[in-house]
């Protein structure tokens, strides 16, 4: 019996063993990534009863569209791509709101600090609360967050997951990716301020 250790196996390796028929090899793709798969389906997705028929739609299209994969990034990262358009493709249908608005004096504040140092606030948050066991105050105000928002900060501060490889999921040009970013933080920011100004009271 021909067995897969979990560990080294290359995804040229796993995807030729899969289309070669070998569906442990498979079970080992979702294993491997289930945990991004998870974090883009829950950050994008409110309905829990959707969920799991989402998740089970993006591996029934990664199975598919596997012998069209061309390595020109991680496996893992290609099924997030999967995942982030499958939950978009559902979102639309539903007619929601996928970002939230911004003004533009304040879109033209974000890409001006894009290009100096971000705001001490943030660096603080970045420093001590991303790179932290997220606290409950930041977990209930990133969740207020517009899907895309949440599934940006999900990816890149939970994920750690790099400009490169979020523009690779998102399709969308990485000036895009940190601006939205940027928005994001800032809402955050806002967020958690007037947070902490209302328990000050």
């Amino acid at each position: 019996m021909n067995t897969i250790r979990e560990n080294n196996v290359s995804d040229r390796a796993l995807v030729d063993r899969v289309l070669g028929g070998d569906t442990n090899a498979f079970r080992l793709i979702m294993k491997n990534t289930e945990g991004l798969v998870g974090q883009i389906v829950y950050k994008m997705i409110r309905n829990p009863s959707d969920r799991k028929d989402i998740a089970q739609d993006i591996y029934l299209k990664t199975f598919q569209k596997l012998d069209s994969f061309q390595f020109q990034a991680k496996l893992s990262t290609w099924i997030g791509q999967i995942a982030y358009h499958t939950c978009l493709g559902y979102l639309e249908k539903k007619k929601l709101v996928l970002l939230d608005s911004v003004t533009d004096e304040e879109e033209n504040e974000v890409l001006e600090k894009l290009n100096h140092t971000v705001n001490p606030f943030v660096n603080d948050i970045e420093s001590s609360l991303f790179k932290q066991e997220l606290s409950a105050i930041l977990k209930t105000e990133i969740e207020k967050l517009s899907p895309i928002f949440r599934t940006l900060i999900t990816l890149y501060h939970q994920e750690e997951m790099s400009y490169a490889e979020i523009t690779v999921i998102t399709q969308l040009p990485e000036g895009t990716v940190k601006s939205y970013l940027s928005r994001a933080r800032k809402l955050l920011k806002d967020n958690l301020l007037l947070t902490y100004q209302k328990e000050a009271l």
